[in-house]
């Protein structure tokens, strides 16, 4: 005897950028119930016919017009009662991205009134358990700044080490040691230095490095776009 359906299944995106020295991450206002007028992170649920990981990056798209980012999985929500009268389990993803020349945008007829960035430090209130959500992949991201080289998704393919130690900074919420913080950079192999400079202006033209691709696809198993 073919047993009902328990439940659905559900993807949510937790999307974080570094604008105007602020670590932000994208939320969409919900223009239906449950939660409507409540911000959230974007989600959506799974067709039968697809992957997770086709499912995360179409409902993506289709929410924000964000596509062509690394998605990593997150972790696996299922609390019974974490969405009001029905059995839904979500699985999170995560991406750190930079949002120059992003266009947020949703498809239409999916029920959103507003799509922006808002700051990690001040968020509003979140529906579902969608701030539980957010925290989870804070702390994995401070985590995995500890052994690999995330923050090349954030920076420029061309930094500075003032650059990289501000997005470090901004990330962890604490101020850092300019001469420990280069040591211990220099120090871990995973910089390329350049004999190029910032332009000169008024102040010191510093020199440029960048993440050595290898590392990064051997750590993260991300390739880099050149």
């Amino acid at each position: 005897m073919m047993e009902s359906k328990t439940h659905e299944v559900t993807v949510d995106i937790v999307i974080l950028t570094i604008r105007k020295k602020k670590l932000e991450v994208l939320l969409i206002q919900r223009g239906q119930e449950p939660y409507k007028d409540k911000w959230a992170i974007p989600g959506g649920f799974i067709r039968l016919t697809e992957n997770l990981d086709d499912a995360a990056k179409r409902v993506l798209f289709e929410k924000t017009h964000v596509k062509d980012i690394y998605l990593e999985q997150l972790y696996t929500f299922g609390d019974p009662y974490r969405y009001p009268n029905a059995r839904v389990i979500t699985v999170s993803y995560f991406a750190l991205i930079r949002s120059d020349d992003l266009k947020l945008e949703a498809a239409a007829g999916l029920n959103i009134q507003q799509i922006n960035w808002h700051s990690v430090y001040n968020l509003p209130d979140l529906a579902f358990d969608h701030r539980q959500i957010l925290d989870y992949g804070m702390k994995r991201l401070r985590e995995r700044l500890e052994y690999t080289p995330v923050a090349f998704q954030l920076l420029p393919r061309k930094f500075t080490l003032t650059q990289l130690q501000r997005t470090y900074e901004v990330i962890l919420n604490t101020d850092l040691d300019k001469r420990n913080f280069r040591k211990k950079m220099l120090s871990l192999g995973i910089l390329n230095e350049y004999e190029e400079f910032t332009k000169a202006s008024s102040k010191r033209p510093a020199r440029l490095y960048s993440f050595n691709d290898e590392i990064i696809k051997a750590q993260t198993g991300f390739v880099v776009d050149i």
